[in-house]
């Protein structure tokens, strides 16, 4: 009689697993759905993320390459004049570190 008992106990169990079983794949079923759309609202953010920072790397490229041609033209524009003044450029930069040096030397005090 007491393994018929066990055995009754066994299919009380097996049922009893087999409910939850069935309770967990309902709630899985339902929320899948919602999970789904979750992801694809995340996915959609993603891309919408990624193609800011693409346009704004293309944007920075841009402006960086004219910054880079804006500095060849000064430095080359400075070199003619360097070359065509010289003295009139070292009396430039000797006046420039004399005020310089005044300003610096009155802010200390």
């Amino acid at each position: 009689m007491e393994a018929i008992g066990k055995f009754d106990g066994s299919n009380s169990i097996n049922s009893g697993a087999n409910s939850v079983h069935n309770s967990i794949n309902k709630a899985a079923d339902a929320a899948r759905p919602a999970v789904d759309r979750i992801a694809d609202g995340a996915h959609q953010a993603v891309d919408r993320l990624a193609s800011v920072a693409a346009s704004a790397a293309d944007t920075l490229s841009v402006r960086g390459a004219q910054i880079r041609d804006a500095q060849v033209k000064l430095t080359g524009s400075a070199r003619s004049y360097v070359s065509a003044h010289p003295l009139t450029t070292v009396g430039i930069a000797v006046g420039v570190g004399f005020l310089l040096s005044r300003l610096l030397s009155s802010s200390s005090r």
